[in-house]
């Protein structure tokens, strides 16, 4: 059976997936300022991040239109797999989900599962592989939503930013109900619960709290020899690099996969930011 994987711009895929046919993007929108930008193939990370440190304004996001996503489930593929945001922090998993409706009453009866990550960035990466790698396999499309659902709910998701207030300003961190973060040099290890945004450790500065999450990452993972590391960054290549091995040389992941964050991770994870999945 032929396939399609819809995914929002959330989701940082490895650069190599991005012109593959197999995935489509349904973008997310932008504003910084008077500046509203289209988070697709045309986003530039350097002038984007310019823009947010230029502006006395907060960057803020819209989720996309269903009419959106209606149209990229207008395929010829039998089954359609569609990776969101985390509806906790998010309308796309419901945009997603109203377009399903849609196109079921234009167009008839076809197979459309809507994944909500509960998570973002790498996160959603790594569901939207896991249901490639299955799909590729043979599996079928009833055996395949249970998989996913499972790996899912057994991720973690780990990040650590230089700052908040990105998150902060456009009401994502309600999950958070005491953020000791009062100074500049307290940088708090943020973990997904349920797709909300909890506090999980700290550290002094950026250094030790990238520290303390590779040590959160290695005493929860479970059977990683069978699992990928996923990090996303935001401009600090090198930063993600330091994680990675970190990590590596505490767990034995069967791969490891470093990404560039695209227009919405960029936005709440802001310059300097690491996320980390697995």
């Amino acid at each position: 059976m032929s396939y399609k994987i819809v995914v929002d711009s959330c989701c940082d895929l490895p650069a190599e997936y991005k012109n593959d046919p197999r995935f489509e993007f349904v973008p997310l929108i932008l504003q910084v300022g008077d500046s509203v930008i289209v988070d697709d193939d045309t986003f530039d990370q350097a002038d984007y991040l310019a823009k947010v440190a230029a502006s006395e304004d907060c960057p803020k996001t819209a989720c996309p239109s269903p009419d959106l996503f209606v149209k990229a489930y207008q395929t010829d593929a039998d089954d359609i797999y569609v990776v969101t945001l985390t509806s906790k922090l998010s309308g796309s998993y419901n945009s997603a989900l109203l377009a399903k409706n849609i196109y079921h009453e234009e167009y008839g009866e076809k197979n459309i599962y809507i994944a909500d990550s509960l998570s973002a960035s790498c996160g959603e990466a790594l569901i939207a592989l896991k249901i490639a790698e299955l799909a590729d396999k043979g599996l079928k499309f009833e055996e395949i939503i249970p998989e996913i659902e499972a790996y899912r709910d057994e991720m973690l998701t780990y990040f650590v930013l230089d700052s908040l207030d990105a998150l902060r300003k456009n009401g994502r961190l309600t999950g958070m109900k005491a953020l000791v973060a009062s100074t500049l040099s307290i940088k708090p290890v943020c973990y997904g619960l349920k797709g909300e945004i909890v506090q999980k450790a700290q550290g002094i500065g950026i250094r030790k709290a990238l520290v303390k999450m590779t040590e959160l990452v290695a005493s929860e993972i479970k059977n990683p020899e069978e699992k990928r590391l996923m990090i996303s960054h935001v401009n600090c290549f090198e930063r993600a690099a330091v994680v990675r091995d970190l990590i590596m040389k505490k767990v034995p992941f069967k791969d490891a996969i470093i990404v560039d964050t695209a227009g919405v991770s960029t936005t709440y994870a802001a310059d300097g930011g690491i996320i980390v999945t697995c």
